[in-house]
């Protein structure tokens, strides 16, 4: 799916959004459509309660935004190796197989045939490099994984960013960081 396709931007949004839309396209078709029509008509808002359950399906699991803050908050305070137990906790509760890594990546994390490697030992600092994707880049390819993803608090410099961006390493942070770790 397109990232800014309209079914993309709404499973980022807000549930509730998706089933306004479906609303608004029943009450549309409910004003503008011939009687014999509507019904068929109406069914053309069903893909936007699809997509407005899978986007509640995806926000009722995630924290709120003081359990975010105080999981974050928690995460800068741990020493590596408090902070490695709960990304392997982490990873582990979403089914994925943990292990340790080598080189440039901290663990290696394993699901359905996918594997990818994660680092995350620099996680505190406050602003991260190109370098360190370009170290975790060359260990995926060297390792034969398929993605790498780069665990922080903090933020990516435009360069990094590009980098990130261009080979296709996720960047682990925030409100999805704050999913990905045990409840403080």
């Amino acid at each position: 799916m397109a990232p800014n396709s309209l079914f993309a931007v709404l499973l980022r949004s807000p549930w509730w959004i998706s089933f306004a839309v479906a609303a608004a396209v029943v009450a549309l078709t409910q004003a503008l459509v011939p009687v014999p029509y509507r019904t068929l008509a109406s069914l053309g808002a069903f893909p936007f309660v699809v997509i407005g359950c899978i986007a509640l399906s995806r926000q009722w699991r995630q924290p709120s935004a003081a359990q975010s803050r105080a999981r974050l908050e928690a995460a800068a305070s741990m020493s590596w190796p408090e902070f490695e137990a709960a990304l392997r906790e982490g990873y582990a509760r979403q089914g994925w197989q943990v292990q340790a890594a080598r080189g440039a990546a901290d663990l290696a994390i394993e699901k359905g045939g996918q594997r990818m490697l994660v680092s995350a030992r620099r996680w505190k600092a406050a602003r991260q490099g190109a370098d360190v994707l370009e170290a975790l880049d060359k260990a995926v390819r060297e390792q034969e994984a398929q993605h790498g993803i780069l665990v922080t608090l903090g933020e990516l410099s435009p360069q990094a960013q590009r980098f990130a961006t261009a080979n296709g390493i996720d960047v682990l942070r925030q409100e999805r960081l704050a999913a990905l770790l045990p409840k403080s």
